[in-house]
């Protein structure tokens, strides 16, 4: 979601913030800006509603320079995308705030401050955050001070960065809840809400945690805790590079990152596997001993991350013969859930910063649930810090807001930790071998899938002029559908559903007509021949059906029904390997519509608010 970018420094900052917005772009936003501060010109700021390029465009209008200021991508929340709703947000030329996160009590704040005789520019929450700092500021408190005043008062979630014209050597970035992050320099320092916005100037970064206050000066980095104190937080170097967030050949960072799943996957795979055994250590060193205690499984996720959990679920109660529930993280908190200690906690998220997650998380263990295992793709991230186990998916940096490569190596974890924990259930030796080598396998399977790609560019060509389809699977590949349907509708705007193909008789049947796309899946296992006649169901009511089926499955093409052959592959790996295809579908789908497709309108990369 929304992306936030400081700089202090001997040199003008503006180049800085500018590619560090470029960077964030992936995260989804609607408006951009950036302030300034420099000497006798005071406090500069230029926004704009659209595209960093349009801010770009506007710098070159009008260039602005300085040695200190803070920029920001906004995905909108209070107030629609326009200027004066834009970041950063201004009081009385004075102090300047860009925020990431949601002011709940901004009301009262506003009503309060508008007594005091503050004036408003804007519908949003940020504003009040501007406005009470500069209140503190005119009592005689410091920045640090006059910021700790106001995040005292603020109630929700905040990363904040702000400037003073006078204090016009440092800035102060503040967290409660969404991600802030201090880059290191030498002579310079910065502030990011993603380490992505920094690659080019650093790779050495401080990770703030709640509660934080961090006070940036071109010589010296100071981080307060919420009760004042001086403490030191750890430096970590991130292995992120400048090369890895570049599109390279590939039209669009979501094609890119479809075939770099061969080898996000052998990455994830690595160092977790020997002979035909799981490590355990790969999830850390308290792995056994909390492993020997889980008796069930609790998975929270959202969006994509929710469909590797349905398939997980599979897994779970399949294989090994544990019990596993799979909710809705935004769900989960509030629909009072009975907590048992012996179930192990899943939280599955690409970012680690999802906010219903982390909710979940906390709430979880509150109420009393087990400990809790992440499955996460970014290791500077809040879920890494909060959880008790973790599985890194080593998917590298996702920049496509739709995920791909994020979810087939979640899924490979998940199959990795039903290994893990079925051995002590269901799971003989021979059955953890048998899967051990259909995971290593898996990586040369994505290959071969991803070399039918110019067939399914052919097939795409039919949904371009079309506007709702619908996705059937079973079995474990239902999830598959769902997760197929979700990546159409997010990149092409074509509405897309999934079902269970058993349900189709219970009211989707209806909507089958020649207009309607009907996409399905089908490995050859044991609930291929019921598949098939939910597919003739289809056929006998004028559908037209698009298949994408094992080549030994026997699934004939027809002039309605399109038929895409997928190599043969272990039974264990198929959700893996068919969800590659299905996105594929949509990507081109989303060419031929010529929709944004790595930034699909409405959506954000990082949902880092409730």
């Amino acid at each position: 979601m929304c992306g936030i970018v400081g700089a202090i420094a001997e040199r003008n900052v503006v180049p800085i913030l500018v590619e560090g917005l470029r960077r964030l772009e992936y995260r989804g936003y609607d408006s951009a800006g950036l302030a300034v501060v420099n000497g006798a010109d005071g406090l500069k700021r230029v926004r704009t509603p659209g595209k960093v390029a349009a801010l770009d465009a506007l710098l070159e209008d009008e260039p602005v320079q300085g040695g200190l200021g803070i920029a920001h991508t906004r995905w909108a929340t209070h107030g629609v995308p326009n200027e004066a709703n834009a970041h950063p947000h201004i009081c009385r030329d004075q102090v300047a705030v860009v925020h990431n996160g949601i002011i709940e009590n901004y009301a009262e704040i506003r009503a309060e401050q508008e007594r005091l005789g503050y004036e408003f520019a804007s519908d949003t929450d940020t504003e009040v955050i501007a406005t009470r700092i500069h209140f503190h500021l005119e009592q005689g408190a410091g920045l640090v001070e006059a910021v700790r005043k106001t995040t005292g008062e603020l109630e929700g979630a905040y990363a904040i960065g702000v400037v003073d014209t006078r204090e016009p050597d440092r800035i102060v970035g503040a967290r409660m809840g969404p991600p802030l992050l201090v880059g290191l320099g030498v002579g310079e320092h910065f502030l990011t809400s993603d380490v992505a916005a920094l690659i080019p100037v650093t790779q050495r970064f401080l990770v703030l945690e709640d509660g934080d206050i961090a006070e940036l000066e071109r010589d010296r980095v100071t981080v307060y805790d919420r009760s004042g104190e001086v403490v030191e937080r750890e430096e970590s170097l991130s292995e992120l590079s400048a090369d890895a967030v570049e599109r390279g050949q590939y039209r669009h960072y979501m094609q890119k990152e479809i075939f770099e799943q061969p080898e996000a996957i052998a990455n994830t795979l690595e160092g977790r596997i020997h002979g035909s055994r799981v490590l355990e250590a790969a999830f850390g060193p308290d792995a056994k001993a909390i492993f020997n205690r889980v008796q069930s499984v609790q998975i929270v996720a959202c969006g994509t991350s929710f469909h590797a959990g349905l398939v997980a679920r599979n897994w779970f109660e399949g294989l090994a013969g544990i019990p596993c529930n799979v909710e809705v993280a935004s769900e989960f908190r509030y629909r009072h859930p009975v907590p048992r200690a012996d179930a192990l906690v899943v939280a599955i998220s690409q970012s680690g910063e999802t906010a219903d997650t982390l909710a979940a998380v906390r709430g979880a263990r509150e109420i009393g649930f087990g400990p809790v295992l992440s499955i996460v793709n970014a290791p500077e991230s809040s879920l890494v810090r909060e959880s008790d186990l973790v599985l890194m998916t080593r998917a590298g940096p996702e920049i496509g807001v739709a995920s791909t490569k994020a979810f087939t190596t979640q899924l490979t974890a998940l199959l990795l930790l039903v290994v893990a924990l079925g051995r002590r259930r269901a799971l003989s030796s021979e059955s953890e071998h048998r899967i051990v080598e259909q995971l290593r396998s898996l990586p040369g399977v994505c290959e071969r899938v991803l070399a039918l790609d110019e067939h399914v560019h052919s097939l795409a060509g039919r949904f371009a002029d079309k506007h709702h389809a619908l996705f059937l699977g079973r079995g474990v590949q239902y999830p598959v559908a769902m997760e197929g349907a979700l990546k159409l509708k997010e990149i092409s705007y074509i509405h897309a559903e999934a079902y269970p193909a058993g349900e189709l008789k219970h009211g989707p049947l209806a909507l089958v007509d020649a207009d309607m796309p009907v996409v399905a899946v089908a490995p050859n296992d044991a609930l291929l021949e019921k598949l098939k006649s939910n597919l003739e169901e289809v056929r006998a009511r004028g559908g037209e059906l698009y298949v994408f089926a094992d080549q030994n499955a026997g699934v004939r093409p027809s002039p309605s029904v399109h038929v895409l052959e997928v190599p043969p592959m272990g039974e264990h790996i198929t959700p893996i390997v068919y969800t590659i295809p299905l996105q594929l579908l949509a990507y081109y789908a989303a060419v031929l519509k010529g929709t944004d497709i790595d930034q699909p309108r409405n959506l954000a990369k990082s949902v880092t608010v409730e």
